[in-house]
């Protein structure tokens, strides 16, 4: 990527740690910026047919030798007669009083999806849509700076998400947005502004689209993704597409965010953290702009304007 094509640098909050596929267990990485009350941890897999147990550590930090402490301990078993999971923290070498979760909602040989919602007191978990548990700290959540996954699961995409996609006072977790879904843009864009869409591609996807439109619902510009032959693509009002020349970052089953970072007369745009250019609109289509609308194969987990 050329220096004129990297995006200028925006707030910490908006940073998304860039999503991790196929990673081969056991697996180690940094969580950057740490652990904080809000950011959430997606884990997507299968649990293979003969799956004994496997393990997600949020740890404090990496070290080997000692063993670091483990502030939550996730340890789904499944070589009894009842699946079910372990919770536990891990201090100073020592374990601490465990917590069994019955009625654990994965299966081997399935697919599953995990979410890890940090919250101020206690971390909650949902499985595949629906909440499951939720484990009170017993170490600062501040220390935590590390993830581990080991033991008997096939991980396909690891996802860490810095803004809390849930409402405000909801205790459920989110199944994803219908589409299409539009968001109001009361004030219009503005430079600075950023746009963030987070989700998940379905399995047979056929295409992805963001528009931004004004209030005579007139669409500006559209940003369109197409599986079939693999292109990203601006699409103006008059239907002229011109194509993005970079990698085809979309993929089916897979977690993707996608940033718009508003500039003086234009939308600079990053997929999974990679800078991927601009399109120009100017200033005065900037601030006429009133809504956002997303349409497509996809399962939306989180829309920020």
């Amino acid at each position: 990527m050329s220096p004129e094509e990297k995006l200028d640098p925006i707030p910490d909050s908006f940073i998304l740690q860039p999503p991790v596929f196929h990673p081969v267990l056991p697996y180690v990485t940094t969580i950057f910026g740490g652990l904080h009350a809000g950011k959430m941890v997606m884990l997507q897999g299968v649990v293979p047919l003969k799956a004994h147990r496997f393990q997600v550590d949020f740890q404090c930090g990496c070290s080997l030798c000692p063993r670091p402490d483990i502030a939550f301990h996730f340890n789904p078993r499944f070589h009894t007669s009842s699946p079910h999971v372990i919770c536990n923290t891990l201090h100073a070498g020592c374990w601490q009083a465990e917590v069994r979760w019955p009625h654990l909602a994965l299966q081997r040989g399935a697919s599953f999806l995990i979410l890890f919602l940090f919250e101020n007191e206690a971390v909650k978990v949902s499985v595949n849509g629906k909440h499951f548990l939720h484990y009170r700290y017993r170490l600062p959540l501040s220390r935590v700076d590390t993830l581990g996954i080991f033991g008997d699961v096939l991980v396909k995409a690891v996802g860490f998400l810095n803004i809390n996609p849930f409402v405000e006072g909801s205790k459920e977790y989110p199944v994803g947005h219908e589409l299409p879904c539009s968001r109001g843009l009361p004030r219009g864009l503005w430079p600075g502004q950023v746009i963030i869409v987070r989700g998940l591609v379905l399995q047979e996807p056929r295409d992805f689209t963001l528009s931004l439109r004004d209030e005579a619902a007139r669409t500006h510009v559209t940003l369109r993704a197409s599986f079939a032959d693999r292109s990203l693509a601006w699409i103006s009002p008059w239907g002229r597409k011109t194509l993005i020349a970079a990698p085809f970052l979309f993929y089916p089953q897979r977690f993707f965010e996608v940033l718009l970072l508003c500039q003086d007369g234009g939308l600079k745009l990053a997929l999974n953290g990679q800078g991927l250019g601009a399109t120009s609109l100017g200033q005065q289509n900037l601030e006429q702009l009133r809504e956002l609308r997303i349409s497509g194969s996809v399962q939306l987990y989180c829309v920020h304007c």
